[in-house]
């Protein structure tokens, strides 16, 4: 699989269909695969982090979730076919599995919401098999006990929402005694399917102004979203200096 480094952090070079495949071929294999989903953000994020860059450096796929990873590889002139947000592989992985026995846990976000975010994926698809559901906010010793329910109960993929870089660092942590298959960062993707948070219309998804969106909605993250603007100039300022692996 050919894969795009972008300051560092490599940026595998596939479609949504193509991705939803290979998370498909990481259930053949009996280990742990670590998905991320680097955006302009976390690439910022990994500049200043080193043990976040190492953990990008060392997961089994990252998709380009952000119209500003794909603006990138057009600027270097080895341009990506599309974007692939997380929370589009996160359910469109879920709807091609939901008729199998492949069995899901939900960890991270907000007391109940993982929970009722189950519900709804339930409402969803029917068939689909959730075995288990923990909030976020868990002590050191409750994380043992997390782990422990998450292996006992024979979960296959673990979906972790709990915002970047603590997801990807607690998955890589915890790489040794997990036993599920797959386990992906999908940040505020349980806020969406629970319906506590929008995403953004088709039209600003469209037209990569997601980030504007978001702005408005919740003009607090102002300071995360300087990042953007941040990373458009360093793509403009590093022409040219995209390598391939």
């Amino acid at each position: 699989m050919e894969r795009l480094d972008i300051f560092g952090v490599p940026i595998d070079r596939v479609t949504m269909k193509q991705a939803v495949e290979i998370l498909k071929n990481f259930l053949q294999e009996d280990r742990l695969h670590i998905v991320a989903t680097p955006n302009p953000e976390i690439v910022m994020m990994a500049q200043k982090d080193k043990e976040y860059m190492e953990i990008l450096n060392n997961t089994d796929l990252n998709v380009p979730d952000g119209s500003g990873i794909v603006f990138a590889s057009k600027v270097f002139k080895n341009p990506l076919s599309e974007r692939v947000a997380g929370f589009d592989l996160m359910m469109e992985f879920i709807k091609d599995i939901s008729s199998r026995d492949i069995k899901i846990y939900l960890l991270g976000s907000a007391p109940q919401i993982a929970e009722q975010a189950r519900v709804n994926l339930e409402k969803l698809y029917p068939s689909v098999k959730i075995v288990g559901t923990h909030h976020g906010y868990f002590t050191q010793e409750e994380e043992n006990k997390i782990i422990e329910e998450i292996n006992n109960k024979g979960v296959e993929v673990l979906f972790v929402a709990l915002g970047a870089p603590k997801q990807e660092k607690w998955i890589y942590k915890n790489r040794n005694k997990l036993k599920v298959k797959i386990a992906m960062g999908v940040g505020g993707s349980f806020d969406v399917i629970a319906g506590k948070a929008k995403r953004a219309p088709y039209l600003y998804r469209k037209l990569g102004l997601e980030w504007l969106y978001r702005l408005i909605k919740e003009p607090w993250r102002y300071k995360r979203m300087m990042a953007l603007p941040k990373f458009a100039l360093k793509v403009l300022l590093h022409k040219g200096k995209v390598d391939m692996r």
